[in-house]
């Protein structure tokens, strides 16, 4: 019986690339400019389409990816509506014509709970203790009821970096995904712990449509980071 360990293998390329700007992210800074407790969109966190400012990104990203030697061959998207145009709207602009989009749900948004369409005025308001519990465990750690922890999410994207080392090692991968996941894809590949990946949450947001980019250490077969947080 072959060893499964044997065939694991990290890909030659990797793209991290955060969703361009969604109509929630507008809404978002609209409801804390106006130091409102909610966040007003319609319908599903699912269904959030970009914005114009979105899609301008996503075909600003497309465009950089035109012009670099290396470009994906095959592109994993979360199942969001968001991260899918991101992907679409890139795969445009890059001429990536026969490069396939992939859905997998292991890399969609957090899941917020309680928290969902709060603002941080909102939270603390709606939910002291639950912010006081979160204060004491760290974000890393907590999990809001009916939602997910950083862990909870560093789990399913395991699961997900394990597949695609296994069966597709050989392609280079661009990921579409969304902030929490993007920071999550680093902690795992770079084997971080939770202090030093928290530590460099603290620094800076992941920018819509930024870039992080991964080349491959053949001699280590170790994913080394080139572009981090990069906006095209």
């Amino acid at each position: 019986m072959n060893n499964p360990k044997s065939k694991i293998q990290n890909p030659e390329s990797l793209w991290l690339i955060r969703h361009g700007e969604s109509t929630a992210n507008v809404a978002r800074r609209k409801a804390e400019a106006e130091n409102s407790l909610t966040i007003d969109f319609i319908g599903r966190e699912m269904d959030i389409p970009l914005s114009d400012a979105g899609v301008q990104q996503s075909i600003t990203a497309g465009r950089w990816f035109k012009f670099q030697l290396a470009k994906p061959t095959l592109i994993f998207t979360s199942p969001y509506l968001r991260t899918f145009e991101t992907a679409r709207f890139i795969a445009e602009s890059a001429r990536l014509e026969n490069v396939e989009i992939m859905q997998d749900e292991r890399i969609r948004e957090r899941e917020f709970g309680i928290f969902d369409r709060l603002t941080w005025r909102g939270s603390v308001e709606k939910h002291p203790e639950e912010c006081r519990k979160r204060q004491e465990i760290g974000k890393f750690y907590y999990r809001p009821p009916g939602g997910e922890s950083w862990c909870d999410v560093a789990l399913r994207v395991r699961n997900f970096w394990r597949d695609l080392c296994l069966y597709h090692a050989d392609e280079k991968i661009l990921i579409v995904t969304h902030e929490v996941v993007v920071r999550i894809f680093r902690y795992v590949v770079e084997r971080m712990t939770e202090a030093e990946i928290l530590a460099i949450d603290k620094t800076s947001d992941i920018l819509n449509g930024a870039v992080s980019a991964y080349q491959l250490d053949a001699a280590k077969n170790k994913l080394v980071l080139k572009l981090d947080n990069y906006l095209p």
